[in-house]
């Protein structure tokens, strides 16, 4: 049973230090704003829940895992606004938006 639970760990933090990886290759590779934001969001929240669930595998104390299970919490909660933010200022700022992508309900 240790085993699993160290093989267990160990593979879902490497899958999310994988996705980590490929955000981070996202962001370089795309030129655009809208789409590096859409990269980092998705990702970022689907690896801190990885590495966190990985990181319950090991912890022994059930307090640990729910300060973990608080983290996933508030990495899902506040990734999306935050990005839906930073989105929105991008948005209403750039005055070449239209020449680039295409924006529905623009004012």
């Amino acid at each position: 049973m240790e085993l699993f639970r160290i093989i267990a760990g160990t593979v879902l933090i490497v899958l999310g230090l994988f996705i980590f990886g490929v955000a981070t290759l996202g962001l370089f590779r795309f030129r655009y704003v809208l789409n590096r934001v859409h990269v980092a969001a998705k990702c970022d929240s689907l690896a801190v829940m990885l590495i966190c669930f990985g990181l319950m595998f090991f912890s022994a104390s059930i307090g640990t895992i729910l300060k973990l299970l608080l983290v996933i919490i508030l990495v899902w909660l506040a990734n999306p606004v935050a990005n839906h933010l930073i989105c929105k200022v991008e948005v209403e700022t750039n005055e070449h938006l239209e020449d680039e992508c295409e924006v529905e309900g623009r004012p």
